[in-house]
């Protein structure tokens, strides 16, 4: 793209175009050498109108319903008459290096509504559960004027960490009766958890539910809280049933305010910022790296002998 074009397309990211929006998210996921100016000066532009949003981690093992949940909570924030992006992270596959993007098809009634934007991104074999331009995506997302955003991860574990470096909020979903997934993740994400949300509490597993909430305050009893003046809740909740979202959503609300209140929120997003920078400059090299043909070839060599 020209420099005209990337004009013209923060102008319509700023309108709120959607088709922008989506072009521009394209862009700086290309991994194409060419596209590297057109992204910079993409982001540049796009610094000059950012939105005060609060971004929200959401993460957890797989199969514990994260894309329902999302869904559920969605409405809570629409309610609450918030623009809101979803972006949606699904792993790629080790072999083809593709991936199912599905997470849009179970978020049917979401995807309809005009003030809801979903992305489904692959991660691109990123090993943090994010794809390695989530945070520029998070930009746009800012600049065309969405104020809560969400980051569904792909959900592996304890890797799933790179998340909470650019999030404001960092929630985690777990499933009922989970006493060997408690020893397993317990200080990997759990310990940077700021809301804990035991899903599926329904049917038969309300009463496993309610025993798996209390097992994960006595262990967060011995797990300094990441935010000062704030006691990490446990939460439980059947997104497929739509109960206990409302209380989710007013202690993501609660803890917002109190990050703003208490200056952590602004003193969170410059860490953000020089982290992304951080990577930043960690990509241009290993970019770098990859381009040079000579290098790989003697690296090659080296391999063979």
């Amino acid at each position: 793209m020209n420099t005209l074009d990337i004009e013209e397309l923060c102008k319509l990211i700023f309108s709120g175009d959607r088709k922008a929006i989506a072009t521009a998210i394209t862009l700086v996921e290309s991994t194409k050498h060419e596209d590297q100016d057109s992204t910079n000066r993409l982001l540049t532009l796009l610094e000059s109108q950012q939105t005060q949003s609060i971004r929200i981690g959401i993460s957890g093992p797989p199969g514990v319903g994260k894309s329902t949940f999302i869904e559920a909570i969605g409405h809570s924030v629409l309610e609450s008459d918030e623009r809101l992006a979803i972006l949606a992270i699904d792993p790629s596959s080790s072999i083809s290096g593709g991936s199912i993007l599905g997470d849009k098809t179970r978020m049917e009634s979401l995807s309809r509504n005009e003030n809801t934007f979903i992305r489904p991104s692959p991660s691109g074999g990123n090993l943090g559960g994010v794809h390695r331009s989530t945070r520029e995506s998070v930009s746009i997302l800012e600049a065309a004027g969405y104020s809560v955003i969400l980051i569904e991860t792909v959900g592996v574990g304890q890797a799933e960490t790179e998340v909470f470096e650019m999030t404001d909020i960092f929630l985690v979903l777990l499933s009922p009766g989970g006493g060997d997934e408690l020893q397993g993740i317990k200080r990997g994400i759990i310990e940077l958890a700021d809301i804990l949300v035991v899903n599926k509490a329904d049917g038969n597993l309300e009463a496993t539910s309610r025993s798996t909430v209390l097992d994960y305050k006595n262990a967060l009893k011995l797990l300094k809280p990441r935010i000062q003046g704030w006691n990490v809740p446990v939460l439980p909740c059947s997104a497929l049933e739509k109960n206990g979202i409302d209380q989710i959503w007013n202690e993501v609300i609660n803890l917002k305010d109190h990050l703003v209140k208490t200056g952590q929120l602004e003193k969170s997003r410059l860490e953000q910022s020089k982290i992304w920078l951080k990577n930043k400059k960690k990509n241009l090299i290993l970019s770098a790296i990859e381009d040079d043909e000579e290098l790989l070839d003697k690296l090659g060599e080296t391999i063979k002998e």
